[in-house]
């Protein structure tokens, strides 16, 4: 793995980890469903300043970057209607949508995505449908 390689998949890393932090506090909140989950929106500016500088330095990579566009357009839905516009299962949908790409990402770059995992880019059609939860 390239120097470069490298500190794109800790960067990765380190964005799946904090985004699973953030659905972890979200899940754990006393709130109700239907009251809107209030998440820190300057953390969430920092970490979305991240995955648009990790989403540039990934340009050149065609097979990381798909991954990181899809969770930097998740981040960026999600932080359109936050806070306060969102109740707990939507805010959980779209922390998810951040977390998978990210995952799969941080496996690419570190050369365990399986050779099938790679051809199977969600259409439109499959990103529009798990966004809106069906």
């Amino acid at each position: 793995m390239t120097a470069e390689r490298s500190q794109l998949y800790y960067a990765c890393v380190f964005l799946q980890v904090s985004f699973q932090a953030i659905q972890h506090s979200v899940t754990c909140s006393t709130r109700q469903d239907d009251t809107p989950c209030w998440l820190d929106a300057q953390t969430m500016s920092l970490l979305l300043g991240e995955l648009q500088r990790c989403r540039r330095q990934a340009g050149p990579m065609k097979d990381v970057s798909p991954c990181l566009d899809t969770a930097f357009y998740h981040c960026g839905l999600l932080m359109a209607q936050c806070p306060g516009a969102l109740n707990r299962p939507l805010c959980q949908h779209h922390l998810e949508a951040i977390i998978a790409p990210l995952k799969e990402a941080a496996a690419r770059l570190s050369g365990k995505a399986s050779p099938a995992s790679e051809h199977r880019a969600p259409t439109t059609g499959q990103r529009l449908r798990r966004w809106l939860g069906w």
